[in-house]
């Protein structure tokens, strides 16, 4: 299963960091998410494309997970001209993640 079946995701990005908060549609998948979407995990999805740390934060009162990733907007907006790999685009490519059903 996929991640987005289960989980919207928001986005947002200050110089190389990008930070992506996972959200359960339903309350009661939030366990899966805990359980399935481990900051390690993130970390290998995005391969190549976050090169330094990457934390998680769980908010459990919001169903939620916060990924604050380092190194991943090469430079940042003002200094790439790789223009996809910013924002928005990276939750989308967190919600391909592959998860237990």
């Amino acid at each position: 299963m996929r991640l987005r079946e289960v989980a919207h995701a928001r986005a947002g990005d200050k110089g190389n960091t990008s930070n992506i908060s996972l959200i359960a549609y339903d309350p009661g998948d939030f366990a899966r998410l805990e359980r399935e979407v481990t900051a390690a995990r993130v970390k290998a999805h995005f391969g190549a494309l976050a090169t330094g740390e990457v934390v998680r934060y769980a908010l459990p009162q919001l169903g939620a997970l916060n990924f604050v990733l380092r190194g991943a907007l090469r430079g940042g907006v003002t200094r790439s001209l790789a223009q996809d790999a910013h924002g928005k685009c990276l939750s989308g490519v967190l919600l391909d993640m592959e998860i237990e059903g």
